[in-house]
Parts: C-alpha cells; sequence; structure tokens
C-alpha cells in the first residue's frame, strides 16, 4: 500500500512538474492525452489536478470562440450561420395538439369558450384571493403582494369555510375568478385558480416563492397602473387554455405609461411568474427592474366547472408515471 501511495505522488509531481515544487503556478499545463485524473491515489492532489484541468477546459474553449469571432469577423457577409446548440427545448417531441394559429377550428374555440366573454371585452376581471385556513405570516404577506400585481383584486380570509361555500357568494359579488393559496409548513406550496360562474379550475403546484424584500437589486414598490402581460410558450392546446386562464385575471387594456409588465414564461411544463418595470435608458437601449413577488407553477389538474373535489369531472390530469416518460416531451 505504501508503494502504491509513492507511486500516485510521484506521478502527480510528474505531471505538475518543477514549478509546482516552488510554489509558483505555470501559465499552462499540457496534461498527456491518455491522462486521468482517477489514476491519482492522493485524494488532495488529485482534486487540484481536476481543478487544473477544468481551468485548461476553459481557457481552450475561450480561445476557440475568440479564434471563431475573428474568423466571422474576417468574412464579413460571407460568414456561415451559426450553429444552433442542442437543449432539451428544441429536441421536444413532436405533439399533435400544437396550436395553429390560422386553424378553424382553434379559433371557433376561443369564440366559445368560457374565456371569450373576456377577450370580447364584455367582461372586466374582478379577483378574490383567498387561503387555506389558518395561515401563517408568509402566505399572508405573499397573498398581499399578489394582490398589488393583480389589478381589482380582493384578499380575503377563509375563516374556517369550504370553498363550496365560498363559490356561490363570490359569484354574487360578481366576481370573475377565485384564487385559494394552499401551504405547508408555513410555506406556500399549492394554487387553485377557479373561474366564475362556469369553471374551468386549475390545481397548480407552487414552488420557489419569493416576497419582494427576498429579492436582490429589486426596484420600488409597484404603481396601480394596469400592467402589460406577456404569455411565453403556450403552444399546446392544453397550454392555450392555461394561457388564456391566466391572462383572463388582468384587464385587457394596459396602461403603458406605468411600464409594468407580468410575465408567464413556459418551460418544460413550469411555469416562471416574473414581474418587472422597465425602464428607457436611451433610443435603444431598455433596463428592467424586477417588483417581485416571483414563482413557479407545475400544472397538476384541470376540472371542468367550479371547484369540487368529490363529484367534479377532470379534464386533464399529470400522471407521473405515464406522461413523464421521456425528459423531451412537455404538454404545454
Amino acid at each position: 500500500m505504501a508503494g502504491r501511495g509513492e507511486q500516485g505522488t510521484r506521478l502527480c509531481g510528474a505531471a505538475l512538474g518543477p514549478a509546482e515544487d516552488h510554489g509558483a503556478a505555470p501559465e499552462r499545463v499540457l496534461f498527456p492525452p491518455a491522462f486521468s485524473v482517477s489514476e491519482i491515489k492522493n485524494k488532495q492532489r488529485r482534486h487540484f489536478m481536476f481543478l487544473r484541468w477544468k481551468q485548461q477546459q476553459r481557457k481552450e474553449k475561450l480561445a476557440n470562440k475568440k479564434k471563431r469571432k475573428k474568423e466571422r469577423e474576417a468574412l464579413g457577409d460571407q460568414a456561415p450561420p451559426k450553429p444552433v446548440p442542442k437543449t432539451i427545448e428544441n429536441q421536444r417531441v413532436y405533439d399533435e395538439t400544437t396550436v395553429d394559429p390560422n386553424d378553424e377550428e382553434v379559433a371557433f374555440d376561443e369564440a366559445t369558450d368560457e374565456f371569450a366573454p373576456y377577450f370580447n371585452r364584455q367582461t372586466v376581471p374582478k379577483i378574490l384571493i383567498t387561503t387555506s385556513d389558518r395561515p401563517r405570516g408568509r402566505t399572508v404577506r405573499f397573498c398581499e403582494q399578489l394582490s398589488s400585481v393583480v389589478p381589482n383584486s380582493h384578499v380575503y380570509y377563509r375563516r374556517g369555510l369550504a370553498l363550496k361555500k365560498i363559490i356561490p357568494q363570490c359569484i354574487a359579488r360578481n366576481f370573475t375568478d377565485l384564487i385559494v393559496v394552499n401551504e405547508d409548513r408555513k410555506i406556500p406550496n399549492g394554487l387553485v385558480l377557479s373561474h366564475l360562474p362556469d369553471g374551468p379550475t386549475a390545481h397548480f403546484k407552487m414552488s420557489s416563492v419569493r416576497l419582494r424584500k427576498e429579492i436582490k437589486r429589486k426596484g420600488k414598490e409597484p404603481t396601480e397602473h394596469m400592467p402589460e402581460v406577456i404569455l411565453n410558450n403556450f403552444t399546446t392546446r392544453l397550454g392555450h387554455s392555461v394561457g388564456r386562464m391566466l391572462a383572463s385575471l388582468f384587464p385587457h387594456d394596459p396602461q403603458f405609461i406605468g411600464r409594468q409588465v407580468a410575465t408567464f414564461h413556459n418551460q418544460r411544463d413550469y411555469i416562471f411568474f416574473r414581474f418587472h418595470r422597465y425602464i428607457f435608458k436611451s433610443e435603444k437601449k431598455v433596463g428592467i427592474q424586477e417588483l417581485g413577488p416571483r414563482f413557479t407553477l407545475k400544472l397538476r389538474s384541470i376540472q371542468k366547472g367550479t371547484f369540487d373535489s368529490k363529484f367534479g369531472e377532470y379534464e386533464w390530469i399529470h400522471k407521473h408515471r405515464e406522461m413523464d416518460t421521456s425528459r423531451r416531451k412537455f404538454h404545454l
């Protein structure tokens, strides 16, 4: 065993070179073609050599990038197009339900679904935000900040009432949507969105909740202007319906003078919410400030009609073992 340790140390010393014995780091380390860090027995030396190898890889990658950039500048307009990197998103498995904007069936569904009165500007959104029973401070603060993002929204606390009793009261008071924020271990972990009076109802898993005070380099408090709404990557029929449900929470006519934007970005079936204010630095440059809060949603189910956990009919349910068989298959 002692012979092996000495041999591993000698290998490391030979690879590092004599400069390492005096504490001076060489400018570049040339590793042999068949070099393997795992062959080094000494743990400290192995870790050090791995860091040096990673540093050399980064330098070579940066040098190649600069070389390609100079070649493209020299060729000018004759330069070949940049290669598109392979990602999970652009290798997505084709979905038959992908929405075509010119599809007559899709246009008919949009004109006759539950959200058509909103998009036809016949109704104005009025939102009720409530919580689970006995909410903790973090959930209460999140609901208050969410109400400052969604215009014409009101926060009320459950006080032991069941949702089946709350929904008729909301309909009688002309609320168009009901948002219920659930929590577990004092952390918001779920969101139920029910469109009134006829549904549908969506259940989301909520994660990565950040309040305003937890966001670095945040802007000032949001104003009462109606924000713009941006929906990204809701491409399938299911994603199209979810996007229309989220868009119907905000008034149809934004006030651009407020320069506030609410973004729902779908990536790999995770819906990331961000609330920003953009600032014009010059005629060509625009900066943004995040106002908060931020959170991430994951669709669990869509139910026809309003919330009914016992007799409700579900349009779509996320079944983990059946639907998550491929990393490149997405549903929204």
